[in-house]
């Protein structure tokens, strides 16, 4: 019988951890703020204290809240750099981060987040209109306990769109 126990440095149980992270990504107009919304009222509702974070350039809205295409908001704190926000992070069990893509530490800040027993929440777009990805977004996956791919509709065919198509005019 094989001994696979010395080549094991350390197992982690999922259900065990109490932090972790989860990511959602897609092309733009797929839900993406739409879902991350949807799972912070869902650990309000269970009495969980949420610090949702916005990039501050994204003003298409609001400048304070975190908003879908139709207007869905939560309140939220704008902040350039994640690691600026470490010392309000301690009274807070989960963070949300909306626009993902945007924040350079991004990787390093979820991690430690969830390292240190929070859930994090990621909303992000994983590429450009010319399909490339966002390598920080990308570096989220082995981190996360859940990630989802979201499709926007191709306005073409109508069918899923997993990519953002740049308009020409």
């Amino acid at each position: 019988m094989l001994d696979f126990t010395s080549k094991i440095s350390k197992i982690v149980c999922p259900s065990q951890a109490k932090g972790h992270v989860q990511v959602i990504f897609g092309p733009m107009f797929s839900g993406k703020t739409t879902e991350l919304i949807r799972r912070l009222k869902k650990y309000q509702i269970a009495n969980h204290k949420c610090l949702i974070i916005k990039y501050p350039h994204d003003t298409r809205y609001s400048e304070k809240e975190i908003s879908t295409h139709d207007k869905q908001t939560l309140d939220a704190v704008s902040v350039g750099i994640l690691s600026d926000l470490k010392n309000q992070t301690e009274h807070y069990s989960v963070i949300g981060i909306d626009e993902g893509q945007f924040f350079s530490d991004i990787v390093s800040f979820s991690e430690e987040m969830a390292n240190n027993g929070k859930i994090v929440i990621v909303a992000a777009l994983d590429g450009t209109y010319q399909r490339k990805g966002f390598s920080n977004i990308l570096q989220l996956i082995p981190l996360a306990e859940n990630v989802i791919k979201l499709t926007s509709v191709c306005m073409l065919c109508f069918g899923d769109a997993s990519y953002t198509k740049k308009n020409r005019k």
